[in-house]
């Protein structure tokens, strides 16, 4: 691995987490939409991620040699929660059926604002992560002088 692999490897979860977030706020803005372009409700969007570099003995490998794969973790896609929609009863909605039901977005704010946490910490975890390796170079650098 690099002397600046851990750079990397923070920065593609930062990039990662960051898109996490867009797509959790994107979840919570359309958690009301009952009419999409494609028909029907909103459909509630995850994001998969997956780790690059081999895992834990990628990583070893990379470390006996110098410029072996950092690691790290990068976007597989988005795809769309299978949840079935939940439906309302509000016969004075334009979108009800004849028996006064609406088809809502498969989306739970709760569970999208605990998403929105746990990518918020992994961001700042990450972030945490860059500055110590930033202060560890610095310290290495000043030893050298």
């Amino acid at each position: 691995m690099s002397m600046f692999g851990s750079l990397d490897i923070s920065a593609s979860a930062l990039s990662a987490e960051r898109l996490r977030m867009d797509v959790t706020a994107e979840n919570l803005a359309n958690a009301q939409s009952t009419r999409t372009q494609g028909g029907g409700p909103y459909r509630r969007k995850e994001v998969v991620l997956q780790q690059s570099g081999g895992g834990f003995a990628g990583a070893l490998a990379a470390a006996r040699q110098s410029d072996g794969p950092a690691g790290g973790v990068r976007v597989q896609g988005i795809v769309e929660d299978t949840a079935p929609d939940r439906l309302v009863y509000d016969p004075s909605h334009p979108d009800a059926n004849q028996q006064g039901y609406v088809r809502m977005p498969n989306v739970n704010p709760v569970t999208e604002m605990v998403d929105l946490i746990s990518a918020s910490r992994s961001y700042e975890a990450n972030v945490t992560a860059m500055q110590t390796a930033k202060q560890m170079f610095t310290k290495t650098l000043e030893l050298l002088r």
